[in-house]
């Protein structure tokens, strides 16, 4: 044009590229800029009056997306824009649709994928409108290309009248389609999102593979986008889960009442994570083979509660009877086309189930529960809604579990109410009892009772009661204690020794009588409560006690041995004392203050525990070492407690230190009560030790001869070097000592002359 003089003008140009597209195409495709050219595009899309309508006011928001060089920020911004719309769906429709115009497609189509590879299923997002997603399902006649793109997820580039042998039906003919481009849409771990397709009409303008690499570009990040937007929405949704299910837990276990209050708040939690409509909890009844609820229907206004109207039907009949026999989730769309449905409940409450979700609540792999969620209230349940709710079913029947154990536990308290109450009319002193000492009103005791050679057999049971109450009134006096109280108290103590040959309410007796001499013989040793607990726990040292050893109940299994694995009979009879103490009219420390009780109780417990000879040991070597290096301190509390268990061991073997006629009577009851374990043991198939076998009767005086040189001695020895007013005690002790080894030399004696005699008798063949 310059050659023939014409003046080269914007207009002139404009009329020539007006009319010779085909190179104004080749011009921009050699020579601009991919990213002018969207520049361009942007710009001219402004221009149009089309943007003002609805449906491309979201193209708008998105074209900034196509000028991105740096598609780190187009990520950051795309799985921003995900998160705040919650509908990573049609954000990427809105990508697509930005991606449509960077390369000047004249429209697109977006399927999803929302199934597995191996159930296919393409469906054409078509948008959204008033917040709900539109999506209509494809089927591949409908769709051949976009199938073929999700299968091999190659893409596709093909215009109209190209042969292809996969698409021999060439282009779909709908909105004359020229040219056509389709990819898939894949997560970065390679799940398929789905595909994209776009079309041009323009014969001329067919899709270049620089646009197939830009739009193969942006989909790559698109699908990262969505792959985090999906890692985030599933994280909250867990979140959500988990926040659900904490308050789920908190409630259920901290406010466990009843069954029915559990059942109650599982059904509400339940409906409330699955927006359900209606809820009911099934307990199976393994004995009967039945399902029955007692709370049905929860949600509506009339819900069933009333044990008497519960619902009961055979386990495998209906959905809850198929999920209970079975273990199966059930989710059903149409329940009334559900061949398993038992319609007689909604004909019974009047109501249209249509959609059901049923969850097994299992223990130990065991069904212990079916709970069903009836009609959903926005659609059907979904697989999500299956995944929360098998979760949720899990804290179900721990709940229930514990539930059923708190039930049980509670029944089993009232129960031990009713026996204590039966217990403590039967082994409670009688008024007529309490009367009949506070008539006998002893103001002195009988002669020598503050002396360690006191024989008890002097005195008849009831005596002996009557002289603890002078002994405790006589130690602590009146001030803080009731004299009615402590009769009703030493006569329920009395009553609950058992009838056995030595551990029975004569030895208790006796053993407080020795911890009254010590006190009375060296009253500035121990402080007042020290003195109080001593008292008390050689009073209550052996209540209960079943004639048997620690390790004999260990043995045989005992149900004490099951509470308390060590000391067990201590333990028992420390538990008892507290049991005394708590029925009314009993409690003879009531005017102490709330903190003098709880020491006095530790105190009372610490020497009662002292008994066991088994403790004694250690004791002894702490006490001995505090006294062998002089370091012992009566105004240390540690040193106080080593010594009250070493006295209450003296008192408990204080037989041993008695006179001879009392040691002798008190060693033939003792063993007559070795003897009837023995005998126990016999018929349990064990052999017992010579000192319980009653055919053994010789073992007597060498058994006695260890235990005083073992115990006793060692005990009063070391009582004797810290309260010198005990020596009585150990001199009368060896003495015993000396008897019994003569015994013993004596039987040694005879068992060396027995052979002799026997061979005497053969020899002279005399009938014996």
């Amino acid at each position: 044009m310059a050659g023939n003089g014409d003046e080269i003008s914007s207009d002139s140009v404009g009329k020539y590229l007006k009319h010779h597209p085909e190179f104004l195409e080749h011009f921009l495709i050699e020579n601009v800029g991919l990213e002018e050219l969207q520049k361009w595009v942007i710009r001219r899309l402004g221009s149009r009056k089309e943007l003002e309508s609805n449906e491309n006011k979201n193209i708008d928001k998105m074209t900034p997306y196509c000028v991105y060089s740096d598609k780190r920020q187009m990520l950051e911004e795309l799985s921003q824009s995900i998160r705040l719309h919650s509908k990573g769906k049609h954000v990427l429709w809105e990508l697509i649709a930005c991606i449509s115009t960077a390369v000047g497609a004249d429209g697109f189509r977006l399927y999803l994928n929302d199934n597995s590879p191996d159930d296919l299923q393409l469906s054409l997002y078509v948008g959204e409108k008033v917040g709900k997603t539109i999506i209509e399902k494809v089927d591949r006649k409908q769709a051949l290309i976009p199938y073929h793109v999700a299968e091999t997820r190659q893409p596709v580039r093909i215009s109209k009248g190209d042969t292809d042998p996969r698409f021999p039906d060439g282009l779909p003919a709908k909105g004359e389609m020229a040219h056509l481009m389709c990819q898939a849409v894949q997560h970065p771990d390679g799940k398929l999102v789905g595909v994209v397709e776009f079309w041009r009409r323009s014969c001329t303008w067919k899709f270049f593979e620089q646009e197939e690499e830009l739009v193969y570009s942006y989909l790559v990040w698109g699908g990262v986008a969505l792959h985090y937007a999906d890692c985030f929405t599933t994280m909250e949704k867990q979140k959500k889960l988990n926040d659900f299910l904490l308050v789920v837990v908190r409630s259920m276990f901290q406010d466990m009442v009843s069954m029915d209050t559990l059942m109650t708040k599982i059904m509400n939690f339940a409906q409330r994570l699955v927006n359900a409509d209606r809820a009911s909890l099934f307990l199976v009844d393994t004995k009967k083979q039945e399902v029955y609820a007692t709370l049905f229907d929860v949600g509506a206004d009339n819900a069933m509660q009333d044990k008497s109207q519960e619902i009961r039907f055979p386990i495998g009949k209906g959905i809850a009877g198929y999920v209970a026999e079975t273990g199966e989730v059930v989710n059903v769309v149409n329940a009334y086309q559900d061949p398993r449905f038992n319609n007689s409940i909604d004909k019974l409450t009047g109501y249209k189930t249509e959609s059901i979700l049923c969850m097994p609540i299992f223990i130990k792999d065991v069904v212990i529960g079916v709970v069903q969620m009836v009609n959903k209230l926005t659609g059907s349940f979904t697989t999500e809604d299956e995944e929360a709710f098998e979760t949720f079913a899990v804290y179900c029947g721990l709940a229930l579990h514990h539930a059923k154990l708190f039930d049980k536990i509670k029944k089993s308290e009232h129960k031990y109410k009713v026996a204590l109450e039966v217990l403590s009319y039967h082994n409670s002193c009688t008024e007529d009892e309490v009367n009949r000492c506070m008539e006998m009103d002893i103001q002195k005791a009988v002669d020598d009772i503050d002396n360690f050679f006191f024989c008890p057999y002097v005195l008849s049971d009831f005596e002996k009661a009557a002289h603890t109450v002078y002994m405790f009134i006589d130690l602590f006096g009146l001030e803080r204690f009731d004299k009615t109280t402590i009769i009703r108290f030493t006569l329920t103590v009395k009553k609950n020794y058992r009838r056995v040959p030595y551990h029975n309410w004569g030895h208790g007796f006796s053993v407080a009588n020795t911890m009254y001499t010590i006190i009375k013989k060296a009253p500035d040793i121990f402080r007042q409560n020290e003195r109080l607990a001593l008292f008390v726990g050689c009073l209550c040292h052996d209540l209960d006690h079943r004639g048997k050893t620690n390790k004999f109940l260990l043995d045989t299994e005992s149900p004490l041995s099951a509470i308390y694995s060590t000391s067990t009979m201590e333990h028992h009879h420390f538990n008892q004392t507290v049991t005394i103490l708590q029925q009314e009219g009993h409690n003879i420390f009531s005017k102490l203050s709330s903190t003098e009780y709880k020491q006095l109780l530790s105190l009372v417990k610490h020497c009662i525990l002292a008994t066991d000879l088994a403790l004694f040991f250690p004791n002894k070597s702490k006490l001995e070492e505090l006294v062998d290096t002089q370091t012992f301190s009566w105004s240390k509390l540690e040193h106080r407690l080593l010594i009250s268990a070493v006295s209450m061991t003296s008192a408990d073997l204080s037989a041993s230190a008695k006179p001879w006629e009392i040691q002798e009577k008190t060693v033939k009851v003792i063993f007559e009560e070795f003897y009837i374990q023995g005998d126990a043991e016999k018929e349990a198939g064990r052999k017992p030790i010579p000192m319980m076998d009653r055919t053994r009767a010789d073992y007597q005086a060498s058994c006695q001869v260890d235990f005083i040189k073992g115990i006793c001695i060692p005990c009063y020895k070391l009582l004797n070097r810290l309260i010198p007013e005990t020596e009585p005690m150990l001199l009368k002790c060896e003495e015993n000592l000396k008897t019994w080894e003569t015994i013993m030399e004596c039987y040694k004696k005879l068992e060396q002359s027995v052979p002799i005699l026997k061979d005497y008798v053969k020899q002279k063949k005399i009938n014996l």
